[in-house]
């Protein structure tokens, strides 16, 4: 069988390409040689199911693993105590009776009925035994009551043991996108718990669990890893580590991303393995409408108003907001996947959630019909199949006397940004897109980089300031066009001053380089 990369599921190292992990894995080793309780805690599709059935093979020699899917469990296995219990001690005795360490009197299953029962059942299965159980997809049981109880059940087992009061198990891997110690606060919020008198919301029934810290993106070297293995069976020829620093630099290593835009070039751009193609893959990746990580993404910012402004204030307004992980919002933006720490500062995790996250605040937007661009626009700045930034930044500049003059002027501070991005994105229309560098520590300004049929624009986007500070922002458009090689670039300046000095869109050198300048 070929290999290939894949999208879907969990990845297997015979069928497909994949990054050589065995850092990470040797990190995870040593929690469990310490005999802690953890949970893998990471957005969807970022490789929780891959990294467990690689860690099961790894740990094999020294520890008899247990593995299995709340997901393949159903939820009929959670309609009640006893039936869970019942199930769960099922799956430890076929997994014990696999590998030859099942007592021969088995388990009186019919005579558990609850996690009292469980609780010896445990002791006694786990006596002289190093048994290491994974639990995969532990979201599919965060709505369910008699969940909270078997967490209960091996925290109290944790603590006994520390005590010297019973076996339990060696150490307790789970996975999934929620922060398992924060569940009870989850399911009070999602209506599915309701707490009595003596409870208190936060009281985590899982605050043994030792902090997970391993990195479970993909790092360039990691991707370079991977095509080195897709290299040696087809000798393309490929600068791998320019090509991997490529993909990282979209991707940030999401793993997911990653190996969709490798199956891009691979199967559908010829493979062409060169930093065009990559640009390729990425601009077809944004437009998939069938992609279950883009629902998702979407789903959560409709359903979570929270989440949804904390985007929306970062990306689209260039707030500075802090990344402090004890703000409820900020960690589930995080454990959602779609955020990082930057110099304790929250940025989008990479540039392709930018873009998706971008065009979800566009279309709704779009909704105003004076935000809507004519087709007459777009054949006027891609003719011949070329972007024509200059021209673009002009008839923006028209479109924004015409239909914006008179409106609020701190309305439109707020929302200038976003007026021309959803400006911008009809004229790329698909052939193209455009990504979002922040700043992080300047909410005035933001760079825009627009990437069409090869070719590649550098945008700032101001408020003026001052003159002083306009000056400030050509210094730093010119270093960032001097990091990404590029000798045009074009400013763009919101002046809201009652009385702005108004000037033509202008070219001017500086250093060397062109700056198209457009002042509105």
């Amino acid at each position: 069988m070929t290999k290939r990369f894949n999208i879907t599921g969990s990845c297997v190292p015979k069928r497909h390409y994949m990054v050589n992990i065995e850092s990470k894995l040797k990190k995870i080793k040593r929690l469990v040689d310490n005999e802690a309780y953890f949970t893998i805690n990471r957005g969807r599709q970022y490789g929780k199911t891959t990294t467990l059935s690689i860690l099961s093979t790894y740990l094999a020699d020294e520890y008899t693993v247990i593995s299995l899917s709340f997901e393949a469990l159903g939820s009929v296995s959670f309609v009640d105590e006893a039936t869970f219990c019942q199930q769960f001690l099922s799956i430890l005795e076929d997994r014990l009776n696999q590998v030859g360490l099942l007592d021969e009197s088995g388990i009186e299953k019919n005579e558990v009925g609850s996690f009292l029962d469980l609780n010896r059942h445990i002791t006694k299965l786990c006596e002289n035994k190093k048994i290491v159980l994974m639990i995969d997809e532990v979201d599919k049981a965060s709505n369910f009551q008699v969940f909270l109880g078997f967490l209960n059940t091996l925290r109290s087992k944790f603590i006994d043991r520390a005590n010297n009061q019973g076996a339990t198990f060696h150490s307790v891997i789970l996975a999934g996108v929620y922060d398992i110690k924060n569940i009870k606060f989850k399911m009070v919020q999602d209506g599915s718990h309701r707490l009595n008198d003596a409870e208190v919301e936060q009281n985590s029934p899982w605050n043994i669990a030792e902090r997970f810290n391993v990195d479970m993106s993909f790092s360039i070297v990691e991707i370079m890893s991977m095509l080195e293995a897709y290299e040696a069976d087809h000798q393309t020829d490929m600068d791998i580590e320019v090509i991997a620093t490529e993909i990282h630099s979209f991707t940030n290593g999401y793993p997911v991303l990653v190996s969709i835009i490798c199956r891009y070039i691979d199967e559908e751009l010829d493979a062409n393995w060169s930093t065009e193609s990559v640009a390729e893959a990425v601009r077809r990746l944004v437009r998939e409408t069938d992609n279950e990580l883009f629902k998702s993404l979407s789903q959560n910012l409709e359903r979570n108003e929270k989440v949804r402004n904390l985007l929306y204030d970062v990306l689209v307004l260039g707030t500075i907001r802090s990344f402090t992980i004890s703000n409820p919002t900020v960690d589930l933006t995080y454990r959602y996947g779609y955020i990082q720490d930057v110099r304790d500062r929250v940025k989008v995790a990479n540039k392709i959630f930018e873009m998706i996250i971008g065009n979800y605040f566009i279309s709704k937007a779009e909704d105003h019909p004076e935000n809507v661009t004519n087709n007459g626009l777009v054949n006027e700045v891609t003719r011949g199949n070329q972007f024509n930034m200059a021209l673009c930044l002009e008839r923006f500049s028209l479109h924004w006397k015409e239909i914006y003059s008179s409106k609020d002027a701190k309305f439109l501070e707020r929302q200038c940004r976003l007026i021309f991005l959803t400006y911008l994105k009809p004229i790329l229309n698909g052939s193209g897109f455009y990504f979002i560098e922040s700043a992080l520590t300047d909410d005035r300004r933001m760079d825009v980089v627009v990437v069409f049929n090869g070719q590649r624009f550098v945008l700032e986007l101001k408020i003026w300031k001052g003159l002083l500070y306009n000056e400030e922002g050509v210094e730093q458009l010119l270093g960032y066009m001097e990091k990404i090689h590029e000798d045009r670039g074009y400013l763009l300046t919101f002046d809201f001053r009652q009385e702005p000095e108004l000037i033509e869109p202008t070219w001017r050198s500086e250093n060397g380089k062109e700056i198209f300048e457009v002042r509105i």
